[in-house]
């Protein structure tokens, strides 16, 4: 098993750019695994964590409904906005600057193979850098992501999740609410959950965070939940 990962940092990126870059990744790694079995190979599949920031965005994922995004094409240009249907899990939701996006791609026969398992995980490491900056979070019971106040009426999002995996490679990943603007939610259904509140670091802590500071953060606890060993991109 090779728990080594490249750590890639895009800063801000064009959603359709590193969705290219990101399917350019996966793909790598799915081929190696693919020769690997019709060859009668070992080589190690390589491991990617990717951090990166995308100008506003909406995105839904495969079992996501269309009238969840509540712009029309005029209303995507006044917000400089645009929109993609994508092949990850999950309902509708929005990408913008401030907000911390990960695309772990792994694989995950390096590490454990389910899936559960990997989304909790993920889920964790979003809740130990919560505390680091002493914000209680923790998970809201049918839903993915991580949330705070999740047993209370005032429950809010702080991080959604959307996944897909083949042959137990990864794709897609998280979005971390850091610095967001979260006006830019009221123009969806947040993940098709019409009753919840989202939420950010920055509006619970009343300053901007340190977007640097918070990802290193974030991809210490990932790389040791993990027990990947961790380098950076070249």
């Amino acid at each position: 098993m090779n728990k080594k990962v490249t750590f890639i940092d895009w800063g801000l990126q064009d959603y359709q750019v590193a969705w290219d870059k990101q399917g350019d990744l996966f793909s790598k790694v799915v081929e190696t695994k693919t020769n690997n079995r019709l060859q009668n190979t070992a080589v190690p599949t390589d491991n990617f964590l990717v951090f990166t920031e995308h100008p506003h965005v909406y995105t839904l994922g495969n079992s996501g409904k269309f009238e969840h995004l509540l712009l029309d094409e005029q209303g995507l240009q006044e917000k400089q906005a645009t929109y993609y249907k994508i092949n990850r899990g999950g309902d509708i939701t929005y990408h913008g600057p401030g907000q911390l996006v990960g695309y772990p791609i792994l694989d995950l026969e390096n590490f454990f193979t389910d899936i559960h398992l990997y989304l909790r995980t993920l889920e964790e490491a979003i809740i130990l850098t919560l505390a680091d900056y002493g914000i209680a979070a923790g998970r809201y019971p049918g839903y993915t992501g991580v949330w705070l106040d999740p047993d209370k009426e005032s429950a809010r999002k702080i991080c959604a999740m959307g996944v897909r995996a083949s042959r137990w490679v990864t794709m897609h990943g998280f979005a971390f609410n850091v610095n967001t603007d979260l006006s830019y939610f009221k123009n969806i259904v947040p993940c098709g959950i019409d009753d919840k509140a989202v939420a950010s670091m920055e509006g619970e802590l009343g300053y901007k965070l340190n977007m640097d500071e918070v990802k290193n953060t974030l991809k210490n606890h990932i790389a040791q939940l993990f027990q990947m060993d961790l380098r950076s991109e070249d």
